[in-house]
């Protein structure tokens, strides 16, 4: 039996699918918990903008007509709410967007800043509530591990191996001609390694584009520069910045990674679902490993006791 025959009908024996086999098994252990916390995190961050609307501090609603009280009104109210503090900044926009004033207090090493309602001088909150604070932590934590740029490099670069892990898991798929129908699916009246094992096949296969793209543009977001000296090298040098195709595809790419679907709930809902997937397939991937691998162990070295 030639290889590509062998490979087509029992692809277990051919040796670069099980090399294949061991990358895709040590890179996803060595990924693990790293995979996790981008898929937990990135699953929330679809829900950025409600998330920082819903912890920022009420703002009173927009009256273009609506007279509003001086800097000196604002500030002598600031100065009575806090006493001995000394008032260092006093804002003077009101937008329809932003329809408040921010007041900056300060005694000592304290510093308050707090928005104030234009109309009534009411002191509504802080400028940033510890919720904008937890969610812009939650940001830096998927976007570049806390490390500011030297993070999102190794982001962009654990994002490359976790690339090389979706695309070896689809190789190690293909169960061979005769079984792989099977493979797409999950069979719930088995136990539960097998279906555990099912889980993991047919999730990975059936999702193995959103697993892609996570990975290739968490690459390119971390990594920009050869995605971008690529795009510069084929495109027109005369088209407009920003408008030439490429930028267009990387454009896109960003929007795909992150989930921004502004005026689609719905699909905003399947983002935040599908980018759970990640770590879930880690999980059913350390079962695996454990039940083949670990609990074979466990077993040898209790008869070696007994013996």
């Amino acid at each position: 039996m030639g290889l590509w025959q062998q490979w087509v009908r029992q692809p277990q024996r051919v040796w670069l699918r099980r090399a294949l086999f061991q990358v895709h098994l040590w890179t996803g252990i060595a990924l693990g918990l790293y995979v996790v916390m981008l898929s937990i995190t990135g699953s929330a961050l679809v829900y950025r903008n409600e998330m920082d609307r819903f912890f920022a501090t009420p703002k009173p609603t927009f009256d273009p007509n609506g007279k509003r009280l001086s800097k000196d009104e604002l500030q002598a109210i600031a100065e009575k709410l806090y006493p001995g503090y000394t008032i260092t900044h006093v804002g003077d926009r009101v937008t329809r967007r932003n329809p408040t004033i921010e007041i900056w207090a300060e005694h000592g090493s304290d510093k308050k800043e707090r928005l104030f309602n234009p109309y009534t001088g009411a002191d509504l909150g802080d400028a940033v509530t510890q919720g904008e604070y937890f969610v812009l932590w939650l940001a830096r934590l998927h976007d570049e591990l806390l490390f500011d740029r030297p993070g999102r490099y190794w982001n962009g670069a654990l994002s490359g191996v976790f690339t090389v892990t979706a695309f070896t898991g689809l190789i190690v798929w293909w169960p061979g001609s005769g079984r792989w129908k099977r493979s797409l699916g999950i069979k719930w009246s088995s136990g539960w390694r097998r279906f555990n094992w099912d889980l993991h096949s047919a999730i990975g296969f059936w999702l193995f584009l959103f697993l892609l793209m996570w990975g290739i543009s968490g690459f390119y977001l971390g990594v920009p520069e050869p995605f971008s000296n690529l795009v510069d090298a084929i495109s027109d040098p005369e088209a407009i910045l920003g408008d030439r195709p490429g930028d267009v595809v990387l454009n896109w790419l960003t929007r795909l990674h992150f989930g921004r679907w502004r005026n689609l709930p719905w699909l905003k809902a399947i983002w935040a679902f599908v980018g759970l997937i990640p770590a879930m397939m880690f999980a059913t991937g350390v079962i695996m490993w454990w039940n083949r691998v670990l609990r074979k162990r466990q077993n040898v070295n209790v008869d070696e006791a007994v013996a």
